[in-house]
């Protein structure tokens, strides 16, 4: 689960949770939708994995779909997180935005100190070592 979902259980049933109840997910047609879980394991194999892994022809065989509910869950549960967005996200206060300079240049160097990208720890993984501070950033 977690090597091909790239999230632990209890995560992903905190995201259906979260967004099964969107309107994306409801129609009033005779051909009723797949399950929302099964729509996000779609979307989490698509954006966990590169190359031939994240091949819509790939992820409909491992889920046992078409290749359109592959393309369209994709589609579905990208609008759905995307309107978590206000709940997700929020503005740092001006202590957490030092401290998380204070913590860059520290770590890397004071030129990053002024940056922003992951301050709450979140990590992301790279394809390959970038050629600007590659061994310090690439893990």
């Amino acid at each position: 689960f977690l090597r091909k979902l790239c999230l632990r259980p209890m995560t992903f049933d905190l995201i259906v949770t979260l967004i099964e109840n969107h309107q994306i997910f409801h129609n009033s047609s005779n051909s009723p939708q797949y399950p929302t879980a099964l729509q996000l394991g779609i979307f989490l194999v698509r954006v966990g994995h590169y190359g031939n892994a994240a091949l819509c022809n790939e992820v409909a065989e491992w889920a046992g779909v078409s290749v359109s509910t592959v393309v369209l869950s994709t589609k579905w549960v990208a609008l759905a997180l995307m309107s978590l967005h206000n709940m997700a996200m929020c503005r740092l206060t001006d202590d957490e935005k030092q401290s998380a300079k204070a913590f860059v240049q520290s770590k890397v160097c004071k030129s990053w100190c002024d940056g922003w990208l992951s301050v709450d720890g979140t990590t992301f993984p790279l394809f390959q070592k970038p050629s600007h501070f590659g061994e310090a950033r690439y893990n």
